[in-house]
């Protein structure tokens, strides 16, 4: 405790710090190769190296490239949740705001080779997508709604059930059996989840769209 009386968080530990460190360290090194070269074409020796660990160290983390490549992706939609927010906060209706999310989303996962390349896993990274932009999603959902502007009871199981049509539509679209073109429609339609009514989703998900911030440019958020 402290002077206080508070309970003070136990000090991370020599092994611990390391064990935190290489794990950093190697998902940074990974996503640096797959942004240069693509999932399929980064070695684990390659991430290893740039890491600076041993080559067998990296399996003490993660058990493939695949299971690497998903921690990759983790990071790269936490900072597209906060690179979406640095443009949304400035709109007014909050309705808004989680409409240009879940565009933003479905045009990054059709657009971003990172993503594209991890879409057959359409099941882990739904799960991976409802956690790490949940806690932006979710509160969108719940502020929209206390503002009249969206009729949702049950905001996780919205962003649940958005989150897996996301990836599914994401995942069609780079297969070539949904047309590119169908974008506007599938948000439109993951709109109408929420409670509003179709010419309202239709002109919510028409509305111009603020370019984003260049990856790795957006200030700090609030979760």
């Amino acid at each position: 405790m402290n002077e206080d009386g508070d309970q003070q968080a136990p000090a991370e530990g020599r092994v611990a710090r390391r064990q935190r460190r290489n794990r950093d360290a190697l998902v940074a090194a990974a996503r640096d190769i797959m942004t240069e070269k693509g999932v399929e074409a980064a070695t684990m020796l390659e991430i290893a190296d740039r890491a600076d660990v041993g080559a067998g160290t990296v399996y003490n983390y993660f058990k493939s490239k695949d299971e690497l490549a998903i921690a990759v992706l983790e990071t790269l939609m936490h900072d597209l949740a906060l690179r979406i927010q640095a443009v949304t906060d400035r709109f007014e209706d909050p309705a808004q705001v989680y409409a240009y999310g879940i565009r933003t989303v479905l045009d990054t996962a059709t657009g971003d080779v990172r993503w594209a390349q991890m879409l057959h896993r359409s099941e882990v990274i739904a799960d991976a997508l409802f956690r790490m932009m949940g806690p932006f999603a979710i509160r969108d959902l719940r502020l929209a709604s206390q503002a009249g502007r969206f009729e949702v009871s049950n905001a996780d199981l919205v962003w649940r059930l958005t989150s897996h049509a996301l990836i599914g539509a994401g995942l069609a679209i780079t297969t070539g059996q949904v047309p590119a073109s169908a974008s506007d429609q599938i948000i439109v339609r993951l709109l109408c989840m929420t409670g509003i009514g179709a010419n309202a989703a239709v002109e919510l998900a028409g509305r111009p769209r603020p370019a984003l911030a260049p990856e790795g440019g957006a200030g700090p958020g609030r979760a």
